[in-house]
């Protein structure tokens, strides 16, 4: 069911999903990929954890899909954890919900906001983070001239700063610049297996910046004595398998890391048995620990 629900005074689009079973069920928070939206990968992803028997809440982000929020298509990190805070009170004030079982499941991007999300949030009590992107400054710094980046996304801010209009570029594109650049990520969003009317191909500028200079994987270092599951495909030329592992590192038990066959980061989008293999080691740790 479509629900409406408040962040910060911005109202956010969701969609809650309730499995056919009696009594309270233990809830789900979901967050997804840079630039996507509910109708996407995590509504993928919620009604499949729905079938197995958790409420599950997709939604789009502020300043993402039908939610509200300015500038449109803008990365905030800090406004995606207020979001995520303000969903789980959502989810505990349904009666179809069993409030002490929460759980925050995040998929690509989402699954470094997701841990850092559930590593300074007592009522979240499980993560999942699945083909993760878990941010740090110190990894972004090492693949790029970091200061040259840094330096002419300022300038951007400054233009805005001063009055001028905010700055987009493409959200995917196979060649040319954007803000995920290449094949891969246009094979899902340049074509049919993204399609939503809510989407659009582009992307604030200055969304890059905070690409890069968000610390997420710190979640990894907080989320003890919480459970966390990691799922992750052996290739992955956008979210290195290198950071899942280093993700797994950091965290105390318990915790699983799941391996699967996928030779792409966005088969774990929507390509089975991919995502059946990823929602089933899901559920099968949330079973336990949730």
């Amino acid at each position: 069911m479509r629900i409406d629900f408040q962040a910060d005074e911005v109202t956010l689009a969701g969609e809650l999903r309730v499995p056919e079973a009696e009594g309270p069920r233990p809830g789900l928070v979901l967050t997804g990929p840079f630039t996507g939206v509910r109708d996407q990968v995590t509504g993928l992803y919620a009604e499949r954890l729905t079938r197995l028997g958790y409420v599950t809440l997709a939604f789009d982000h502020r300043n993402w899909g039908e939610s509200g929020g300015r500038p449109r298509r803008h990365e905030d990190p800090q406004g995606k954890l207020h979001d995520l805070r303000a969903a789980v009170s959502l989810l505990r004030s349904r009666p179809e919900v069993d409030g002490e079982r929460i759980g925050a499941v995040g998929i690509c991007l989402g699954a470094g906001y997701a841990l850092k999300f559930a590593a300074f949030e007592p009522r979240v009590k499980v993560f999942a983070g699945i083909a993760g992107a878990y941010n740090n400054p110190y990894t972004m710094r090492s693949g790029m001239d970091y200061q040259a980046a840094l330096a002419t996304l300022g300038e951007t801010l400054e233009r805005q700063d001063h009055g001028g209009p905010v700055e987009y570029l493409p959200a995917v594109a196979e060649e040319g610049e954007a803000a995920m650049p290449g094949d891969e990520p246009y094979a899902y969003y340049g074509g049919p297996r993204s399609a939503s009317p809510h989407w659009s191909n582009e992307v604030t500028r200055a969304s890059v910046r905070e690409l890069i200079t968000v610390d997420n994987m710190m979640g990894a270092d907080f989320l003890s004595p919480k459970p966390a599951l990691i799922v992750h495909g052996v290739v992955d030329r956008f979210c290195s398998p290198e950071g899942a592992e280093e993700a797994y590192r950091r965290l105390d038990e318990p915790k699983r890391l799941v391996w699967l066959d996928a030779k792409r980061h966005i088969d774990l989008y929507d390509q089975e048995p991919y995502v059946t293999q990823a929602v089933e080691a899901t559920a099968a740790f949330l079973d336990a620990h949730l």
